[in-house]
């Protein structure tokens, strides 16, 4: 099998393939151990779990990755805790990277989730990145006593704190939303720092991927949306005076799915770093089966 520095160089570039929200359909024991097998034999470089605490029973909130509104999910979809799903991944799949997509950053104390994500690079030897969004489910903040308004500010300030803990001893930060005298975090990551992508659409998501982000992540759409969307990352890149480049793109690849080589040759073309498959396409009795297939025709086909 093709590393995965070798793949899709026939097709005029590396491409990674991460596999998405692969914890939502690996809940079980023995079905989160097949498929994170399953997908490092196929040739994905990486495995993402997605978050939400609790699904309200009632949602007036409007999702914005759906011409409805409604979110494609119901209140019984599993949705673990990707953290602790991701701890058993690094064991079940010892070569991946490991990936949230996404966590919902605001809705977290960020002492307690630094010394989680510190802890889960150390563990699975350097392998994390922090994939996040500031929420839209107001009904989930409500429940979870967090106030909804802000929430962009208090994102940006708890990476700023993460970041001052994961960069050494004796740390301090003064902000609105934290404080705290010096304090050491330990362990700290394994990488310098661990990698942030920043999801979502909106004119405040592309600032905030320009600002602080390692990558972007778009929320799914037709070629022509994602061409805009990069682009719209790019030229703010370089207003920045920051290069484009820095910033790796991290794209939905639902709508490719009927013709996945075809899908891979667009992608290549708009410049994506690393196509996201939706694990959903896999569930079932012969997923993995399907998995294994997808692997053989995308990800290392001729091999």
């Amino acid at each position: 099998m093709a590393s995965t520095d070798d793949q899709h160089g026939q097709l005029g570039g590396i491409m990674k393939f991460g596999l998405a929200f692969a914890s939502s359909i690996g809940i079980e024991q023995a079905q989160a151990f097949d498929i994170c097998r399953t997908a490092e034999a196929a040739g994905f470089e990486s495995l993402w779990g997605g978050e939400h605490v609790i699904m309200p029973s009632t949602i007036d909130s409007s999702y914005p990755y759906t011409a409805d509104g409604k979110i494609p999910a119901e209140p019984e979809t599993p949705i673990p805790d990707p953290l602790i799903w991701l701890a058993f991944a690094a064991a079940a799949a010892p070569t991946l990277r490991l990936g949230t997509c996404i966590l919902i950053v605001p809705q977290r104390n960020p002492l307690v989730l630094a010394k989680e994500l510190a802890t889960l690079d150390r563990v699975s030897g350097g392998r994390v990145e922090l994939g996040l969004g500031v929420g839209w489910m107001k009904e989930e903040f409500d429940a979870l006593g967090i106030p909804w308004e802000r929430r962009g500010a208090r994102n940006d300030e708890y990476i700023a704190a993460m970041r001052a803990l994961w960069a050494g001893p004796h740390a301090e930060f003064h902000g609105e939303f934290v404080d705290f005298a010096p304090v050491t975090c330990s362990p700290r990551p394994i990488q310098e720092s661990i990698p942030i992508l920043v999801g979502g659409d909106s004119d405040v998501a592309i600032r905030r991927a320009v600002r602080m982000a390692d990558g972007y992540f778009p929320g799914e759409g037709d070629t022509e949306r994602l061409r805009a969307l990069i682009a719209r990352v790019r030229q703010g890149a370089e207003d920045a005076g920051r290069d484009p480049e820095s910033i790796e793109i991290n794209a939905m690849f639902g709508a490719h799915m009927k013709d996945p080589v075809a899908g891979v040759e667009i992608m290549s073309e708009l410049g994506v770093g690393r196509v996201m498959v939706p694990a959903f396409f896999f569930g079932g009795a012969s997923g993995m089966e399907r998995l294994a297939r997808f692997g053989e025709t995308a990800i290392t086909p001729g091999s």
